[in-house]
């Protein structure tokens, strides 16, 4: 197969939808000569902040000089994204030589792997050939029964702030979802975690005791900000300072996430020296997480998809636009709490453009837009991302911002408007 058969081909298997299990990957992995057993992980799960927080760590162990694997969900413009090795994606004929590879492996099996078990497969083989000598792993859904918690003990488990997301498969509360979470705590392993409500420091704690494994959790109130603007960030964390191109508190937060998960792995033998930190932290790229893309007018994008995820994005709009009027260019997944998404950013919105994220869960922007009406209001519709974008544009003069939001589905469109802006 070529790059494109490839992709047909992956993008073919997702009629099989999501099953959550691990008999399906083990038993694949196990014909691949199961080459998750010779790499070093960090695993990250959570609701919130674990790709930011993925990307963080990768970009502070290539500073360090480590060879590191970053694996993530969803891309943004190209397939690729979600495999790479160093802060480069996986090349097309790498990939599609994998896939040729593992298809008539899975094809012959009783039980087909899903889209995401073929991806994780492909992944971890390429880590192998490529001599990670430690990869960064973001979990897809859940935890305890996602494909990658195939590996064996990570040499830390990264637990991020958990809501309610994805409550159908997942669980309905808050601590039935951590109980899925914490399912990548594993013997052996330290377990690091954002600080949330008790309700779910009580399940990760308990998972922890339960396995002889150390909790590490960052303190919060020990972050102070001393610089914050739309092109970057400084702040203080435990009398060290560090710089961040990401922008909102809650960045803030992710980054003192890892800059515990760092002491964990200078504790179990890794070297990164303080130097190494500061740069990677500074150097890390994660788009479209409250970006900005235009400076007249302004225009943000962020992929806040639940109402967890909009609260960040709703502070961050009063903190960095207290006088502007605010547009926002919304499009929504059909499945998600879209309801209690617009109840938290209607009091930071002053008009809508509805448009339809690109993917086959998403609600029409029709749909959306009658249900907006209800805030009072003006809401208008658009037929496509890219004249929302233009519709918003239009629609802005030099006291009004853009605030695109809604589904990570849409930035990558959204982003490439911007090219001929």
């Amino acid at each position: 197969m070529d790059y494109k058969e490839a992709l047909a081909y992956l993008d073919g298997v997702g009629f099989f939808g999501s099953k959550p299990g691990l008999e399906r990957i083990g038993a694949l992995l196990e014909q691949l000569g199961s080459p998750q057993k010779g790499l070093r992980f960090i695993h990250v799960a959570g609701t919130n902040g674990k790709g930011s927080c993925a990307a963080m760590t990768a970009s502070v162990l290539k500073a360090a000089g480590y060879r590191t694997g970053l694996y993530t969900s969803p891309y943004l413009y190209r397939f690729n994204e979600r495999m790479q090795v160093g802060g480069k994606e996986i090349p097309d004929d790498v990939l599609a030589a994998l896939v040729t590879r593992i298809r008539p492996l899975a094809e012959a099996m009783e039980d087909h792997p899903t889209e995401f078990e073929l991806m994780t497969a492909a992944a971890l083989l390429w880590y192998r050939q490529e001599n990670c000598d430690v990869v960064v792993l973001e979990t897809g859904l859940g935890g305890r029964f996602d494909a990658t918690n195939i590996i064996d003990a990570p040499e830390a488990a990264v637990i991020m702030n958990i809501g309610l997301d994805h409550t159908a498969v997942l669980g309905g509360t808050v601590e039935q979802i951590a109980f899925e979470k914490a399912g990548i705590i594993k013997p052996g392993c330290d377990c690091v975690l954002f600080e949330q409500s008790e309700a779910v420091t009580a399940v990760v704690r308990s998972r922890c005791e339960e396995l002889g494994v150390p909790l590490h959790i960052p303190d919060f109130s020990g972050i102070t900000c001393e610089f914050d603007s739309l092109y970057g960030q400084s702040f203080r964390y435990k009398g060290e300072a560090y710089a961040l191109p990401l922008l909102g508190a809650h960045q803030r937060k992710n980054a003192a996430v890892v800059l515990e998960l760092v002491e964990v792995l200078r504790e179990r033998g890794f070297h990164i020296g303080q130097n190494e930190l500061e740069h990677g932290l500074y150097a890390v790229h994660w788009p479209g997480r409250f970006e900005l893309l235009s400076e007249e007018p302004e225009f943000v994008v962020d992929g806040g998809h639940n109402p967890q995820c909009a609260r960040t994005v709703a502070e961050s709009l009063l903190h960095y636009f207290p006088d502007r009027r605010r547009i926002l260019l919304l499009g929504v997944l059909r499945d998600k709490d879209y309801a209690g998404l617009i109840e938290i950013l209607d009091p930071a919105a002053d008009e809508y453009v509805c448009i339809t994220p690109d993917s086959p869960r998403a609600l029409p922007a029709e749909e959306l837009a009658a249900y907006l009406r209800r805030c009072d209001k003006p809401v208008s519709v658009c037929g496509s991302i890219r004249d929302g974008v233009s519709r918003a544009l239009d629609r802005a003069d030099k006291n009004t911002m853009v605030c695109a939001v809604g589904s990570l589905y849409s930035v990558g469109e959204i982003r490439a408007c911007f090219e001929r802006y």
